[in-house]
């Protein structure tokens, strides 16, 4: 089974593409224009079913809106958000040719059990419980067919339309967006890569005693195969609903996660969707996908700092060190003041030390306000082009806060981001990342 990326997969992929997204734009724009309502479970059920269907980056697209509160209807919500965990899988023919291709033709004589129908599926596989004859049981994660060639052709896609979006909008220049995005995209369909990930993982947080990283089986797993030891859990939603404390626990437990890698280690899981964790019954959580992995300059890091610390302290000087350290250019005392403004936003949850919500201000409208106000005086002044390094730092600092929205959670952010930063040391940060990269044969930031 050949997945490379070739013209004719990236044909049929446009025209899959080019079917789904006009018959749904079909539809809505004819309900928009007729007056009818749109907000009801059938047309949201088509929508999830055709980004679930078409898989690779559009899934993704629809992964990402479905972890920000009030962002869409609550039909579409609920739907969407079934495309973390529970997306439509292939069938087991697909599922039996994929293994015999990877492992062989005995393929199943290696399990005592494998399951036919898929435990989970998601935007590039789909995940199969299964079990080895020592009793361990396994997650095996199967890439789908013609990933190479669907990601190509939806990354020119988004090309284009960020081509077109910029011409009409030049608030974001989004040509190192579409950059670092198909870096990491193509980095994802690579499952041998992502096992380096892993172990890079379960060595960052070892001592994490709140934090559960799956093991690798070497000799299962390719670059299309991933297999890993089960872990079992419930997906985050549910936790949404329990007690004040739970919801806490499983927060701070989200944090360290998140943030314990990116302050020691320079390394950032760049993915926070909801499909991405498990929260087991103790309240301890558990990674479950390491495709999408950015290890960032010592010197980025010590700017996210810095930028904490101009605005703490309302010092303009350190906060344009920062920007430019990020890699912001031609920084105009205009760009400074609105991109200060998101800043302040961003970092507002860590600068009061008490218990607090992430967001207390005004809700999910505020955020979304602060958005759009930045978002419009970025335009006034010409717009700016947001630095790769950017991209994936801004994308998770907004995934996490809406997770932590969801719960509802109120704790003392500022103790738990003191508790990280307090000591750091660019000197120790490279020394630790540069050790731990070369242990697990990852590249160093590019």
């Amino acid at each position: 089974m050949d997945d490379r990326d070739s013209l004719g997969g990236r044909v049929k992929r446009y025209a899959r593409v080019g079917a789904a997204a006009s018959g749904m734009a079909a539809r809505f724009a004819s309900q928009r224009f007729l007056g009818a309502d749109i907000n009801n479970a059938k047309d949201a059920a088509q929508l999830s079913a055709a980004l679930g269907g078409l898989k690779g980056p559009l899934m993704k697209v629809a992964q990402i809106l479905s972890t920000v509160p009030d962002m869409l209807p609550d039909d579409y919500m609920a739907e969407l958000a079934k495309l973390q965990t529970s997306a439509p899988a292939m069938g087991w023919a697909f599922v039996r040719r994929r293994m015999a291709s990877e492992l062989g033709p005995d393929w199943q004589s290696r399990f005592t059990r494998f399951e036919h129908e898929a435990a989970a599926a998601a935007s590039l596989g789909q995940v199969h419980r299964a079990e080895l004859e020592d009793g361990r049981e396994l997650a095996c994660k199967i890439q789908y067919p013609d990933m190479a060639s669907a990601v190509e052709a939806d990354l020119r896609q988004l090309k284009i339309a960020f081509s077109i979006y910029k011409r009409y909008d030049p608030a974001i220049d989004p040509v190192n967006i579409h950059r670092e995005l198909s870096d990491r995209l193509r980095e994802e369909l690579d499952y041998q890569r992502e096992a380096k990930n892993l172990n890079l993982y379960r060595h960052i947080l070892q001592k994490e005693k709140a934090v559960h990283v799956p093991d690798i089986v070497p000799d299962l797993s390719t670059g299309r195969l991933l297999t890993m030891t089960w872990l079992d859990g419930e997906p985050l939603m549910k936790s949404v609903d329990a007690d004040l404390e739970r919801r806490n626990e499983v927060a701070r437990n989200m944090f360290r996660a998140w943030y314990v890698p990116l302050y020691y280690y320079g390394v950032l899981h760049g993915d926070p969707h909801l499909g991405n964790y498990a929260v087991r019954q103790d309240g301890t959580l558990n990674l479950l996908d390491f495709g999408c992995i950015r290890v960032f300059r010592p010197a980025f890091i010590r700017a996210v700092i810095d930028l904490y610390k101009a605005i703490r302290d309302d010092d303009t000087e350190l906060a344009v060190h920062a920007y430019e350290t990020w890699g912001f250019e031609g920084l105009e005392k205009s760009v400074i003041d609105i991109l200060n403004q998101w800043a302040r936003f961003l970092y507002a949850p860590l600068l009061e030390d008490r218990i607090m919500p992430i967001q207390e201000q005004g809700g999910v409208a505020y955020g979304a306000g602060v958005a759009a106000r930045v978002h419009r005086e970025l335009r006034e002044v010409g717009g700016i082009a947001p630095p790769r390094e950017f991209v994936l730092m801004d994308r998770s600092a907004i995934g996490l806060g809406s997770v932590f929205t969801h719960l509802k959670a109120e704790i003392n952010w500022h103790r738990m981001f003191h508790d990280l930063i307090d000591d750091f040391s660019e000197d120790t940060l490279a020394k630790r990342q540069t050790s731990a990269l070369e242990k697990f044969d990852i590249p160093p930031a590019d």
